[in-house]
């Protein structure tokens, strides 16, 4: 039985092409042979990670950014999750780059010192209804159809005005150098 491949480098074409770059100038730029890099472009050799961290410098990539980006993946299916919040009632969903929650909040649910969060944007976006949201130095007033990205780890407070359909998602930030 053959060895279940774990990684996909066809995305290197991928990333070649998106730059309009020939195999013999990729091979030039991070000094990798033209033959290594056509073969890694067809799944036909495992690189070295010294070749691998060398290709994704030149697409101004991380060698765990390419790696994440080869690595062979299927759906991922999970179960919602109930979470409370102060007043809020919430239907939660996570992957490793984001949580997204669902809630229907009734007028004057309130919630003025949400968890902990991580180095997170996030984005509250009001399906129906009308809640205030507060920020060290700005309040909004969001209704239906608005959405707001800020912050997570501002200190924020959200009080539903009217009865809300309200989603937040918590997206991780990119990484910092």
């Amino acid at each position: 039985m053959g060895q279940e491949q774990i990684c996909d480098f066809s995305v290197l074409r991928e990333l070649r092409k998106r730059e309009n770059m020939s195999i013999a100038e990729l091979s030039t730029k991070c000094n990798v042979s033209t033959s290594a890099i056509s073969k890694l472009e067809r799944n036909q050799h495992v690189a070295e990670v010294n070749t691998l961290y060398r290709i994704a410098r030149v697409f101004g990539l991380t060698l765990s950014d390419l790696l994440s980006l080869a690595e062979n993946r299927t759906s991922h299916i999970i179960e919602e999750e109930h979470y409370v919040s102060g007043d809020f009632h919430f239907q939660r969903i996570g992957y490793g780059n984001m949580r997204c929650m669902y809630t229907v909040a009734k007028a004057g649910a309130k919630v003025s010192r949400p968890e902990l969060h991580r180095d997170d944007y996030e984005v509250c976006w009001i399906l129906k209804g009308c809640l205030r949201l507060d920020l060290p130095n700005e309040s909004h007033e969001l209704k239906d159809g608005m959405a707001i990205q800020f912050d997570a780890l501002l200190p924020h407070t959200y009080e539903v005005l009217e009865d809300s359909k309200i989603i937040i998602t918590h997206i991780k930030k990119g990484k910092r150098f």
